[in-house]
């Protein structure tokens, strides 16, 4: 009863908004259009997109803005959510809010390695930054190097997973977004149950937990598999967490000598058991497909929960991910049969 007390006014919210998401149909007509313009002039007519595409010109929109103002959709939904919520639903956005500053934070450090200017990127973000984080993407967005980027973070608990890479030997992109990673992860399976508790904190450890082993499991395969990594490399890369998974299990896959015994050791775990089209080359898709199906599970099961607020975001987060997609698809011109085969996987 308490859960449905609290939660009643935010799932209808939840509910009204779920009902603007793109359908399969409406992707098809945006994979037709010929143009990025004419893809926003369509957005501009959803509901879930009409307002952060509102007064913009899509003809004078380049590469960076459309994806930062896409984001921006997101984050609008995040407010509009923060503000409907009680102290113990804040909290929770609030850790869900994390990977909003992870993903920005990613984008500075690519364009410290790649030398490219992010300012309209930042510009379109800095409305939400400046109100619900301590991050200053101003100076952050400035660094030069990725010394200087990591000295910018100074202040932030974000600093103490990053300034030991400041001492490696020629630390790459990927060093350092894989200590965000690692970082963020451990984070919030330690905060969950501060924050949570009941049923509120069984689902979200249960969307974490399978979310944390399969990624596991995809890094182990694909830093096996494809770049052939010693395995004290790919431990290093791991988050340090384990749900349905255990040590020896993770063990014995990272140092399986060939692919054939990898997927024996995978054919062994929880997740082969539970979802039988599981093997090796289908990881990646199957991250995607574990995640959200136990998010849907969670949310239909127990609707008046975190898990509908965490189902809703992640639904909203992984359609601007296809809508991304999708646009850069159509600006290099592959026909909507392509595009099509490209969201599917996405």
């Amino acid at each position: 009863m308490s859960g449905l007390m609290s939660y009643s006014g935010l799932t209808t919210k939840i509910r009204a908004m779920e009902s603007s998401f793109i359908t399969e149909k409406q992707f098809r007509e945006i994979a037709e259009l010929p143009s990025v313009p004419q893809v926003v002039s369509y957005l501009k007519k959803n509901r879930g997109y009409a307002a952060v595409l509102s007064g913009l010109d899509e003809n004078d929109l380049h590469r960076g803005q459309i994806e930062a103002v896409l984001r921006n959709a997101a984050l609008e939904d995040f407010t509009s959510l923060y503000r409907f919520s009680n102290r113990e639903q804040r909290d929770f956005l609030k850790l869900y809010s994390r990977r909003f500053e992870i993903r920005l934070l990613k984008k500075c450090l690519s364009s410290v390695f790649d030398h490219r200017d992010i300012t309209p990127y930042l510009q379109e973000l800095k409305k939400y930054f400046d109100h619900y984080s301590d991050l200053d993407i101003e100076k952050l967005g400035a660094s030069s190097t990725a010394d200087e980027f990591v000295e910018n973070l100074k202040d932030t608990d974000y600093y103490n997973g990053l300034k030991r890479l400041v001492k490696a030997e020629k630390p790459t992109l990927f060093d350092y977004e894989t200590a965000l990673d690692l970082y963020y992860f451990s984070f919030i399976w330690k905060q969950k149950n501060k924050i949570l508790k009941k049923t509120d904190l069984e689902l979200i450890t249960a969307a974490y937990g399978n979310k944390f082993d399969m990624l596991n499991l995809w890094w182990i395969h694909r830093a096996r598999h494809y770049f052939h990594m010693e395995p004290h490399e790919i431990y290093a890369m791991l988050v340090p967490v384990q749900y349905k998974l255990r040590k020896e299990q993770i063990r014995a896959l990272v140092e399986s000598e060939t692919d054939e015994e990898f997927a024996a050791r995978l054919a062994d775990t929880y997740y082969a058991k539970i979802y039988t089209d599981l093997r090796p080359e289908n990881l990646e898709d199957m991250y995607v497909y574990v995640l959200k199906h136990v998010l849907l599970k969670g949310s239909r099961q127990h609707p008046y929960s975190a898990a509908t607020i965490y189902s809703y975001l992640y639904q909203k987060e992984h359609e601007i991910n296809r809508l991304i997609i999708a646009l850069e698809c159509i600006r290099y011109g592959l026909h909507s049969d392509e595009t099509m085969k490209y969201l599917s996987k996405a």
